[in-house]
């Protein structure tokens, strides 16, 4: 156990959200937004400043912080659960697998969307012991519908953020005196736009936001409050000094620039587009550049990490896995790849590696290398643009995933539609910008550095291959 930095091993505490970008801190540079709870943590912890998610959407994002790998390789490759695309293949082992192998009690709370219509995917098969939330993509603020471990209840009025902070609460005071994973991973601020006045008004009041704006701050203030109650909680039953706090988003910003919000009825009145502050970095959620994959994270462990701290250092969703289980004392798998490596010596200042080459790429449906992807090689990056065709949904499938927002019980399988056809233009040229001195991906130099584009590029394509490799030999 190289990293369990006292007799008693860490608890783990890994807060996901959902679709919040790096501008929607306070302590990541943006005073507009309400997030003292967050600012203290980042204060009290580690900020890191060069951390990504494993994908630009939120499904796949979510597989690789859970095993570990590439998201291709776990089949998880797009959000649509209704197709069962957003589904971890039942080989992989999963983070809650290997820290209850541990020893660990391991409880969800929140939005899964590793696996919706099939119980061979439910949370409880895949390493936890108990979950309350929702398995889909997205749900209601309001009018919700979520499980405790098989049994659903329907919204009893409240919103929906503060019904999983009292679970998460309750989770700690069950499991307090033995170690535990408890993985929190809010909706907020995900579609549909909804938040109780109090919060959106004093941004509405401003006159600074648009609606859209106003009420992904409010959604955003919510939450932060939310992780404020389950920080007194660790506090209040001793636990603070020896628990891992991770904090972390699934993908950046969603902007909805053309003011359509899915899920919602918006007023006409009102401009609900939600193009707001991401750290000046090009790009939002779905696109490979830095706004869609580059997110914020926040870690405190003050029993095995410095305090008030940055790091600067490549930090990758697939390095959490190999990371925790070792802070943990656990065993990792030896039968299979791992993509992410153990970053503690880099999270305790003792090294400043973390420039392993870095790989992402993703599309609707089957994947398509040409599109949307990009590879990080130390300050390099390499990005080979998208095209709208590439990024629409079908209308069934829009149709489809409605019923399983709000007529679950009309809905006992995924859909066995096609793939919709589409014809895709010639790939748009490739990119390349230099990160140390171009973060906001502004100053394309693939023409100055042509055999810097043709060696990553081809590295791209190898790592493609090599991933795809693994999604084709799923056999569920």
């Amino acid at each position: 156990m190289p990293h369990v930095a006292s007799r008693t091993r860490p608890n783990i505490v890994l807060i996901l959200v959902d679709d919040m970008g790096y501008g929607d801190f306070g302590c990541f540079g943006n005073p507009a937004v309400d997030t003292p709870a967050l600012d203290a943590l980042a204060d009290d912890g580690i900020m890191l400043t060069q951390h990504y998610s494993g994908s630009a959407v939120c499904a796949p994002a979510r597989a690789a912080l859970m095993t570990g790998r590439y998201p291709h390789r776990t089949g998880a490759i797009d959000t649509l659960d209704g197709r069962g695309l957003d589904r971890l293949a039942l080989r992989e082992l999963t983070l809650a697998d290997l820290l209850k192998a541990g020893g660990y009690a391991t409880g969800l709370v929140g939005k899964w969307h590793l696996g919706n219509l099939d119980p061979r995917y439910h949370p409880t098969a895949r390493g936890f012991d108990e979950f309350a939330g929702f398995r889909g993509g997205w749900s209601d603020y309001w009018q919700w519908r979520i499980e405790y471990n098989g049994a659903f209840q329907k919204s009893d009025g409240r919103y929906l953020t503060d019904v999983f902070t009292e679970e998460a609460v309750q989770f700690i005071q069950r499991h307090r005196r033995q170690p535990f994973f408890l993985h929190v991973t809010f909706n907020a601020p995900h579609f549909p736009l909804q938040v109780p006045d109090e919060d959106a008004d004093p941004f509405r009041e401003t006159g600074e936001f648009t609606e859209g704006v106003s009420l992904t701050y409010g959604m955003v203030r919510r939450m932060d409050k939310a992780v404020a109650r389950i920080l007194e909680e660790l506090e209040r039953q001793g636990l603070s000094d020896n628990t891992v706090v991770l904090f972390t988003s699934d993908n950046g910003p969603a902007y909805f620039r053309d003011g359509y919000v899915p899920g919602v009825a918006p007023d006409p009145a009102l401009d609900y587009r939600a193009v707001r502050y991401n750290g000046d970095f090009n790009g939002s959620k779905c696109l490979v550049y830095e706004g869609g994959i580059r997110v914020p994270a926040i870690l405190r462990w003050p029993a095995g990490l410095p305090r008030a701290e940055r790091v600067e250092g490549l930090v990758h969703f697939t390095d959490w896995l190999p990371t925790l289980v070792a802070a943990a004392g656990a065993e990792l798998p030896k039968d299979r790849k791992l993509d992410g490596h153990d970053v503690i010596a880099l999270l305790r200042n003792e090294t400043d590696e973390g420039d392993t080459p870095r790989f992402w790429q993703w599309n609707r449906y089957t994947p398509v290398v040409a599109f949307n992807a990009a590879m990080r090689d130390g300050p390099w990056k390499l990005v080979r643009p998208v095209v709208p065709e590439l990024l629409s949904v079908a209308q069934e499938d829009v149709a489809f995933d409605h019923r399983l927002r709000y007529d679950p019980e009309s809905v006992t399988e995924k859909t066995d539609l096609p793939e919709p056809e589409r014809e895709l233009p010639d790939p748009p040229a490739a990119q390349l910008f230099n990160l140390d001195t171009d973060p906001g991906e502004q100053e394309d130099l693939a023409a100055q550095h042509p055999d810097r584009l043709r060696r990553m590029q081809l590295a791209l394509e190898r790592w493609f291959e090599d991933v795809e490799a693994d999604r084709r030999s799923i056999d569920e």
